[in-house]
């Protein structure tokens, strides 16, 4: 489902990705950890072109988006717009409408990106509401909900469209330590209906749990990769030390 090769990514003088190497398979969870700028942000923004490509390839869906690689000049290639619209994100601030309602937030994108008329969005909008345990707060705007409760609106607005792949960029690190239960419960119940996610966090219980492949970065490469069994044995010792510190 994704295919990242050779990814690199600078700003200004620093270079943030130095030749990343990625497969995500369709249905897979794949969970990226490591110490704050080590650059799983950028990898995952890069996936949806947040944050353009310097050098390298990512295919999504048999589509190239990147700058490419080598040889891949006949390869066929993709939009921006197109490849949001197969690609769900969820940010680390929610990154909700404060004068629109839950019910409005969601249902925003499926008249803007997919064209629906304004019944029909409302109604796919209040299903997927209910889908997050939130249909009971639809009239309610952000400024009334908690953070947990914004980020399941946020969660429920990405999955609205539809997406092939979902990216989860630390989902929970803004939230108060008692709301984070509420938001990876939603996040587990999509990894047990089989949705394709990546997800940066630094919850590794959670990514223990669901984690197919888990991807410890730290200095802008793949240092470590593996199942669960990564976080009781790995092998490098940059990871031991990160796991060590972090448990």
């Amino acid at each position: 489902m994704v295919k990242i090769r050779g990814l690199r990514k600078s700003f200004g003088p620093l270079e943030v990705l130095k030749g990343i190497d990625l497969d995500v398979h369709q249905g897979e969870h794949v969970v990226l950890f490591g110490p704050s700028g080590s650059g799983k942000s950028t990898v995952l923004r890069s996936i949806n072109l947040l944050e353009p490509p310097d050098h390298g390839s990512v295919c999504v869906d048999g589509v190239e988006y990147g700058p490419g690689v080598a040889g891949a000049a006949s390869v066929k290639r993709g939009r921006p717009m197109a490849l949001r619209r197969k690609v769900g994100m969820v940010f680390q601030q929610f990154n909700l409408f404060p004068h629109l309602t839950a019910l409005d937030n969601v249902a925003l994108p499926l008249r803007s990106v997919k064209g629906m008329r304004s019944e029909p969005a409302m109604q796919r909008a209040a299903e997927y509401l209910r889908r997050v345990g939130l249909l009971e707060r639809a009239g309610h705007y952000p400024g009334q909900l908690s953070g947990g409760q914004q980020q399941r609106v946020a969660i429920a607005r990405a999955l609205s469209l539809d997406p092939k792949v979902m990216l989860f960029d630390e989902p929970t690190s803004a939230l108060d330590p008692e709301l984070v239960g509420e938001v990876l419960r939603v996040m587990h119940e999509l990894a047990d209906e089989g949705m394709t996610m990546v997800v940066v966090t630094h919850e590794l219980g959670f990514a223990r749990e669901i984690g197919d492949l888990n991807v410890f970065m730290d200095q802008g490469v793949v240092v470590e990769q593996g199942s669960s069994e990564l976080f009781d044995n790995p092998r490098n010792a940059r990871t031991q030390d990160f796991i060590r510190a972090v448990r």
